[in-house]
């Protein structure tokens, strides 16, 4: 399964992106601000491919995506948020776009949950 998430509109608080799944639009999604110089819990991760696999966050305390092997950042996660200050530099999903916010996200992270769940071979995501 490839996931592609492509960044779309960035402003100085966030950036806004479109989640693909094998060539078709999911949802969109909502990040940190992408920064030369990471600066803990408000950077966007690095652009490249990374495998998904999905674990227990202890943070949340259920079962959620995690990004495997992001240089210089440990437990990036894709998970249900509206604006950069509920990102800490994961990945936020949603049904509804403006400007820094997404909306409908519990109902974006329910549809898309079950299709990485479920699906029986490997993930993987690529930010671009």
């Amino acid at each position: 399964m490839e996931l592609v998430l492509t960044r779309k509109i960035r402003s100085a608080k966030s950036t806004i992106g479109e989640l693909t799944i094998d060539g078709k639009f999911e949802c969109f999604t909502l990040e940190d601000v992408e920064r030369d110089v990471k600066i803990h819990g408000k950077t966007a991760i690095p652009k490249g491919r990374y495998e998904l696999t999905i674990t227990m966050s202890n943070r949340f305390k259920k079962e959620l995506p995690l990004l495997i092997n992001v240089p210089n950042y440990e437990g990036v996660r894709i998970h249900p948020g509206n604006k950069a200050e509920d990102t800490e530099g994961c990945i936020l999903v949603g049904k509804t776009k403006t400007t820094d916010f997404i909306g409908n996200s519990r109902d974006a992270f329910e549809a898309l949950f079950p299709k990485l769940k479920n699906y029986p071979g490997k993930k993987y995501i690529t930010i671009q």
